[in-house]
């Protein structure tokens, strides 16, 4: 079967992502109501899928959305459609996004009937990883999301808004914040390092418990390096060491400028210690060799 340049599915039907039809019964469409995920692939293996899934049914759980596959069988069709889809590069790097929404039902309606069953929706585009080594810039921005951010549900409307206005200020980022206390970024999760320790804010329902994040602290771990899981503030952003942005497409990237002010940059041989583990993970996870 030949390769395809990108791959759209939805309940069993596969096209390209530009032919796809989405009925607009599907509740999405109407509440953005649904969980997803996003992971990246590389060599048609996509990296931290196991941790990915979980999160994805967790969340489905919570929301007490019924799921319309097995974990199990979800997993095998992921892996079986990345091998449709070229790749970026010579490694064959794929952005890999799925989500399950609540389900279809023929009238518009709050309240959602016991028993619908989710929609998939899978989407494979070529696409690398983020320099891990390429400096970004940030802004800070109050956050106004609602208070179950540990789910990673589609209302994303508060972050759309905070990464339109840090684009508008020619940045990349925006780091948010509760009154002065740092949460997490508009799409990932920020940490600083302070005299040697990685601070992080703790996995509460304030921040999404980023996949990304958790290999983070795995790999402090390997490296000896301690980790607070405390909430900090704006001001001891500002005055970090190094301020670190993690993400399924970015692992670990540094924070250069935040407002317009130059920050971090005191500790760049352990910043660089991090990103070296972390690369090393991805390459030594996703080097699949194909049978010939």
């Amino acid at each position: 079967m030949p390769l395809m340049q990108n791959l759209g599915y939805y309940n069993g039907t596969v096209d390209t992502i530009e032919n796809m039809r989405i009925p607009m019964t599907d509740r999405a469409c109407w509440f953005g109501d649904g969980v997803y995920e996003a992971a990246h692939a590389r060599n048609h293996c996509i990296f931290a899928l196991d941790e990915h899934l979980d999160r994805l049914y967790r969340g489905a759980q919570a929301l007490e959305i019924n799921m319309p596959i097995s974990k199990h069988k979800l997993a095998n069709l992921l892996n079986t459609l990345v091998t449709r889809v070229v790749g970026s590069g010579e490694s064959a790097e794929q952005f890999v996004y799925w989500q399950v929404t609540r389900g279809s039902q023929p009238l518009r309606s709050h309240n959602f009937p016991v028993g619908l069953e989710g929609n998939l929706w899978i989407t494979i585009e070529p696409r690398a990883i983020d320099p891990i080594d390429m400096p970004i810039k940030a802004i800070t921005a109050a956050d106004t999301r609602h208070l179950h951010c540990n789910i990673k549900t589609l209302n994303l409307i508060p972050s759309v808004m905070a990464i339109h206005a840090a684009s508008a200020s020619g940045c990349d980022e925006a780091i948010l914040h509760r009154d002065g206390v740092v949460t997490e970024c508009a799409h990932s999760n920020v940490h600083i390092l302070q005299k040697g320790i990685l601070r992080t804010h703790p996995a509460d329902h304030l921040i999404l418990p980023g996949i990304a994040r958790a290999h983070l602290i795995a790999a402090c771990e390997r490296l000896g390096i301690p980790v607070d899981e405390h909430p900090f503030t704006v001001r001891e952003l500002m005055n970090a060491d190094e301020i670190l942005i993690t993400s399924s497409g970015s692992f670990c990237q540094r924070v250069e400028r935040v407002d317009g002010q130059q920050v971090g940059g005191e500790a760049p041989d352990l910043l660089q210690a991090l990103q070296k583990d972390l690369i090393s993970e991805y390459l030594r996870e996703t080097n699949v060799i194909k049978a010939s």
